[in-house]
């Protein structure tokens, strides 16, 4: 589950760069680092429930 999840969000700060997803909040290229953001804080949530 963990690999999905990064995989899916990597594969939406590329998009993101090549083409502004238009979401509120992410309008611009330069948005892409919300992004990482939340991809930091859905990895480490699941380490810490993760037995």
């Amino acid at each position: 589950m963990n690999k999905a999840i990064s995989a899916f969000l990597l594969l939406a700060m590329l998009i993101q760069i090549i083409k502004p997803l238009g979401l509120p909040g992410l309008k611009r290229r330069a948005d892409f680092w919300k992004l990482a953001v939340v991809a930091f804080v859905a990895w480490s949530v699941t380490l810490l429930v993760r037995p």
